[in-house]
């Protein structure tokens, strides 16, 4: 009596894959993929977070049955810097990434990283890994993918469609890991010669004379009618760089809404955790190498499949460095126990035998056992658990011409910036400087105001600037040279160097010979 019951369940299953093939549904496919979908120089300015100029059906669909992160902090506001942390779970300072991979920047990792290195760590737990579109971080052989997939990075439509093969393998039964970076809404492209200001803006990666990008419907924006952050100046040039960065966002949110369709496409999209953020805020001064508010805060959206409870925000702080530990997480790899990989390989051991980087400065006096940031994979299923109730930036360069660190302690109340090169004047990236939204505002001189500051409040900074985030969100009043916040400015000082001593931050010593 048994083996025909054994029969009749084999050809119930292979009739059951048989339709699956054929309706394009292959519930076979491995669980517990991840696709990390990262921007670049993109601010919150999404539907989902009450921007009305915003067109984001896509990424507002993935918050209201996801959940949308209110205080979600880079650690630094520079793109190659940025991708660093992410990609580590380490600050700036203890990977050895201080600025800028390309070029004559040539800025890199530790390549004792490997050891906690997100495609290096989800490999190791099992995981196929892919990445398309910008990289930006150094050494290859540190953050190294299995796959490389080839696609437009302004385009994001057909980067989607450059990884619906990788997406659909099943050839390999492993889940998949998907690290898809835009370019957009970079500045570049030139600047819009048709503007009939003098100033004209950039392009933001938008082609010319309203033209489009494959598989792209092109979203055109009145630069009269955007919204304007008020950290910027309202001016017709920064409406028009405005107009222009709305386009470009509007493009990477049909990318998404693409890719989500290949992945529920391919039976996947509910065995699949999506992360959606940006490496930092708006190419805009007053955001962009800061580590003001709009430099740091980022957007970031996570929709876990396996919570039946979603479609929620939450206010728990977390930070950029929490994101490698957290994907190793959900992938099961993480120990709880050091907070780092299970799996964790000894990198003198992994180098001594590759005969790779047996002379160089492989640690920087450095282990990398652990993370400095820790799962928030518990806040995915509570709006009301927390997470940080404080978090740490470490900023150092942007271009390598631009040293000026800064530190900086920030909790929901009170944020300390902690400028060490402060009798510098503060340096500009390339692209900032040239910016029209910032040029037409310069060039009127220092006491021209600049969003809720000057010109010249921009260009000087004090030696620490202390803000109250909850009366004062634009960071506009300094409170750390009022005698009256002298206890207050003390607390955050004696925070902030406590942190940097835990962080194993080398720019500590800066407190007793500057």
């Amino acid at each position: 009596m048994g083996l025909p019951n054994r029969v009749n369940v084999a050809l119930l299953t292979v009739c059951c894959v048989a339709l699956q093939i054929s309706t394009g549904t292959m519930t076979f496919a491995a669980e517990r993929n991840i696709v990390f979908f990262i921007t670049d120089d993109e601010g919150a300015t999404l539907g989902c977070y009450g921007d009305k100029t915003a067109v984001s059906p896509g990424i507002d669909a993935l918050a209201r049955d996801g959940v949308l992160f209110n205080n979600a902090f880079a650690t630094t506001a520079s793109c190659s810097a940025s991708r660093s942390v992410v990609m580590s779970g380490l600050h700036n300072h203890k990977n050895g990434q201080y600025g800028h991979q390309h070029h004559f920047h040539k800025f890199g990792s530790y390549p004792n990283v490997i050891a906690l290195a997100l495609p290096r760590v989800l490999a190791n737990a099992g995981y196929r890994t892919g990445q398309i579109g910008k990289y930006h971080v150094g050494p290859e052989a540190v953050y190294r993918f299995e796959t490389y997939l080839k696609g437009n990075a302004r385009s994001t439509v057909e980067m989607a469609e450059a990884c619906r093969g990788f997406i659909n393998n099943r050839s390999d039964d492993r889940p998949f890991f998907l690290y898809f970076g835009t370019s957009d809404p970079h500045r570049g492209g030139g600047i819009d010669k048709n503007s009939p200001l003098e100033l004209k803006p950039d392009l933001f990666g938008n082609k010319p004379n309203r033209q489009a990008y494959p598989g792209v419907r092109e979203v055109f924006f009145d630069p009269e009618k955007v919204a304007v952050p008020d950290f910027l100046p309202d001016t017709p040039e920064t409406r028009s760089e405005i107009a222009q960065y709305y386009q470009a966002c509007s493009r990477i949110d049909q990318g998404f809404a693409r890719l989500v369709e290949i992945l529920k496409e391919s039976g996947v999209y509910d065995k699949t955790l999506v992360v959606f953020t940006s490496d930092h805020g708006m190419a805009f001064s007053g955001a962009k190498t800061t580590v003001y508010q709009p430099g740091l805060r980022v957007p970031f959206i996570v929709r876990n499949p396996y919570e039946t409870k979603r479609g929620f925000s939450t206010d728990a702080m977390i930070s950029h460095i929490d994101i490698t530990p957290s994907l190793l997480d959900f992938a099961g790899g993480l120990d709880p126990e050091v907070n780092g990989p299970k799996n964790w390989v000894d990198p003198d051991r992994y180098w001594k035998e590759k005969e790779l980087f047996s002379r160089d400065n492989r640690d920087g006096g450095n282990q990398f056992r652990s993370y400095h940031g820790k799962s928030w994979l518990k806040t995915l299923s509570d709006p009301e658990v927390q997470h940080w109730d404080s978090i740490f930036a470490s900023h150092t360069f942007h271009e390598i011409q631009m040293y000026y660190p800064m530190r900086v302690v920030q909790d929901k109340r009170y944020k300390l910036i902690w400028n060490i090169a402060h009798k510098l004047d503060y340096p500009f990236a390339s692209d900032l400087w040239a910016a029209s939204s910032w040029q037409s505002q310069f060039q009127k001189g220092e006491d021209a105001p600049y969003g809720q500051k000057t010109v010249g409040q921009y260009l000087h900074r004090s030696r620490f600037e202390l803000f109250d985030l909850r009366n004062d969100p634009h960071e506009v009043y300094n409170l750390a040279d009022k005698p009256e916040f002298a206890e207050l400015l003390n607390t955050y000082q004696e925070k902030m160097k406590s942190m940097q001593k835990e962080l194993d931050d080398p720019w500590i010593i800066k407190w007793k010979y500057e």
